[in-house]
């Protein structure tokens, strides 16, 4: 099996589309076809069902692309490593960001890398973490930021950078404000405001309260920090959110601890694919993180 093929088979697999994809990989559309089939002529099977708008991928394509794209990543991780052994760093860093972690300088860190590695092509996006974390396992991401629960996730390795306590946060006249550590059964029948389901906080205090077993209908989904304070600063619901985003200035909202059994940690983690995997250039970034660098990046 040639890296070509696999490579042209992914390319289609993530364009779904034959012309689209061979646009990205800068080849004709015959010779992306011809690919595809010489591969499939190797394997004995189908990977795509195509039509005449797009491509779909078979039980088959499904289970190549998750190796395929692991394929790719290690031989990447094999060029890479034979270019260091020569001195050189170069290839591909691409780099998962959940929005207003607060907690590590990631542009400071990068602009480091680069002074440091300017042969390596650096490729940024933000995302929810549930995303970002799938996306390391399957090869599309070698470096993510992203906020858990800490719990293990296949595949991946976490490698914590700090961790902190959810609260609530309600407005001042809430019947809760002023009160001690409350237990989460107190929270039953309000009106409730959440991240995005792909949010670290958000997929923590799912968990919380199913653990719970209390209703947790949230009525209004936001995709920022500042909205989302907002909502609660005017009576629009309360929130659970990690200390860090609590402690914001400029909001009239009141934060009240959670019972210690209750209060679910947020932890904010350097995630990468597991060795041998793992690429050089992410294993280079990773150790340059330095816990002293300003945490100034604010949102």
């Amino acid at each position: 099996m040639e890296l070509r093929h696999l490579e042209h088979f992914v390319a289609v697999a993530e364009q779904r589309h034959f012309t689209r994809a061979a646009e990205v990989m800068s080849i004709s559309q015959s010779g992306l076809s011809a690919s595809i089939r010489a591969l499939e002529r190797e394997l004995h099977a189908s990977l795509f069902v195509r039509n005449t708008r797009s491509v779909e991928l078979t039980e088959a394509g499904r289970a190549l692309l998750v190796e395929g794209r692991r394929t790719l990543a290690s031989a990447a991780a094999a060029r890479e490593a034979v270019a260091a052994v020569q001195g050189l760093l170069r290839g591909s860093l691409s780099v998962g960001l959940e929005q207003c972690l607060g907690v590590v300088n990631v542009p400071a860190i990068l602009a480091q890398f680069r002074a440091a590695h300017p042969g390596v092509e650096i490729s940024v996006r933000q995302g929810g973490s549930t995303p970002m974390l799938e996306e390391l396992a399957s090869g599309r991401l070698d470096v993510a930021f992203v906020a858990t629960g800490g719990e293990p996730v296949p595949d991946v390795t976490l490698r914590p950078l700090t961790s902190e306590s959810m609260v609530l946060v309600c407005p001042p006249d809430h019947r809760l404000a002023g009160t001690g550590p409350i237990a989460l059964e107190k929270l039953a029948g309000e009106s409730f405001i959440g991240f995005d389901p792909s949010w670290g906080a958000r997929t923590i205090t799912d968990r919380a309260f199913h653990a719970a077993g209390i209703e947790y209908p949230v009525s209004l989904e936001v995709n920022d920090v500042h909205t989302l304070l907002a909502l609660v600063s005017h009576g629009l619901g309360v929130a659970l959110v990690p200390e860090r985003i609590a402690a914001k200035k400029g909001f009239t909202h009141t934060t009240v601890p959670l019972e210690p059994n209750q209060a679910s940690e947020w932890q904010v983690s350097v995630a990468t694919s597991r060795e041998p995997t793992m690429s050089l250039a992410a294993t280079t970034l990773v150790a340059m993180l330095n816990p002293q660098l300003p945490t100034t990046l604010t949102c």
